[in-house]
């Protein structure tokens, strides 16, 4: 216990950026009524890079990991600002629609938990008695972001965005309303252009978060689960503590072969599969469910990583059958390593009359990659928007670590639309 009372206003600053110690004694000394009001207080409770940094900025970057309090500092942000008068006019922006509605808004750490404000769905509009209106805007569509004016935006999970530098100029241009516009990015950091070229902007300040750091909020079986599959991993020190991680040099895809070839529609396809890699069990695997299809000119398109963990077979079953309906898919095509004849039971009793095709794996994941990569690296592979998952795995691979089981999807599904042309040798006859 210090010696001396330390200096605080409760009122003001974030009880988690004290020492322990003091902060141990600050919580034993508190009065019974001072309890109340400090609950309700984020900026007591906040831990420092949760909060808004100080001084003149235009952009404030929140690089966290999976879990690490992004949302609830966003959301705070913005409430804050509402409650103060500061923001009038608000943008709430994320990859998609259902993202910013089922995480922004009404996720567990979203904007109605943590304000009075009512969310009018079928308006894309959120309102608080103040007057303050805050617009819900995808980033799927760029173009999307004009006509929209704001004096502060909230960006979600910029590195998953499909058009990330797209949707932030256009952003940019709409953020000039009231004295002092500022935006809030909170991201996963991924190593795409867009994300270094903000962080070299002048007036982009930056706070970092790592999963481990919130684990006081989370469920110990959440963290505990990622460092027994991810810890040591590249993708863990991206996922979970937040680095900016180059590609592997090792691995057989290149970010940029994916980005120069994405699009944002695909043409008619004459031929559409689904892939599924099945977990190995149930407990932390994923099953990897890719659908993909081939044009009349030879290009494939890669349209849809339904991808899911922590299921029964007939659940992930489930999950194909969705997919199959959802993009009209001609055949389902299902490695049979894991399980062999279950797995076709269980897609059949998902599909009665879907056509499934198993096959078996008699070379290593990378070796059977080659092919794949090849078209990529030619640019006859498009990927319709953004898959952030699914291309971490692509570009992180190199042969080792854990099973990237959405990238052994994808390879199946390109496997079956561009089968590999055998020659036979010719013999010519000597006399």
């Amino acid at each position: 216990m210090p010696t001396t009372t330390p200096a605080w206003n409760w009122n003001e600053g974030s009880i988690n950026a004290l020492p322990p110690d003091e902060r141990s004694y600050l919580l034993q000394i508190l009065k019974l009524e001072e309890i109340p009001p400090l609950l309700r207080s984020w900026n007591f409770w906040a831990r420092p890079e949760q909060l808004p940094p100080p001084g003149d900025w235009r952009t404030w970057l929140f690089l966290g990991g999976r879990g690490s309090g992004k949302t609830r500092a966003g959301a705070e942000w913005v409430a804050e600002g509402v409650r103060r008068r500061k923001m009038r006019r608000i943008g709430l922006i994320g990859a998609t629609w259902h993202d910013v509605r089922s995480v922004m808004i009404e996720g567990e750490s979203g904007l109605l938990a943590v304000t009075d404000a009512v969310f009018e769905s079928s308006n894309h509009r959120i309102k608080w008695a103040n007057g303050a209106l805050a617009d819900v805007v995808s980033a799927e569509e760029p173009d999307a972001v004009r006509g929209h004016q704001f004096d502060c935006v909230w960006a979600d999970e910029f590195c998953k965005w499909a058009y990330p530098q797209d949707s932030l100029d256009m952003i940019l241009m709409a953020l000039r309303l009231g004295k002092d516009p500022r935006m809030l990015i909170t991201t996963t950091p991924r190593n795409i252009a867009s994300l270094k070229d903000l962080l070299a902007l002048p007036d982009v300040v930056q706070t970092h978060s790592s999963t481990k750091e919130n684990a006081a909020n989370l469920a110990p079986t959440f963290v505990a689960g990622l460092e027994l599959r991810y810890g040591g991993t590249r993708l863990g020190r991206q996922e979970m503590d937040a680095e900016l991680i180059e590609d592997n040099d090792a691995a057989l895809w290149k970010r940029d072969w994916i980005e120069r070839a994405r699009v944002r529609a695909h043409p008619p396809l004459g031929r559409i599969v689904v892939a599924v890699d099945p977990p190995a069990s149930v407990a932390g695997d994923e099953c990897g469910i890719v659908a993909a299809g081939r044009s009349d000119t030879g290009e494939g398109f890669v349209i849809a990583d339904r991808s899911v963990a922590g299921l029964s077979a007939a659940g992930w079953a489930a999950r194909v059958a969705e997919t199959f309906e959802a993009f009209h898919v001609d055949a389902i095509v299902a490695e049979a390593n894991q399980g062999g004849d279950m797995v076709k039971q269980v897609l059949i009793d998902a599909l009665p009359n879907a056509p499934v095709r198993l096959v078996h794996a008699v070379r290593d994941k990378r070796t059977r990659a080659v092919p794949a990569a090849a078209l990529y690296e030619q640019g006859r592979i498009h990927h319709v928007g953004a898959f952030a998952e699914l291309e971490d795995q692509m570009v992180s691979y190199d042969g080792s670590g854990k099973s990237p089981d959405r990238m052994d999807a994808l390879v199946w599904a390109l496997a079956e639309l561009f089968p590999l042309k055998r020659s036979n040798p010719r013999v010519r006859k000597v006399e």
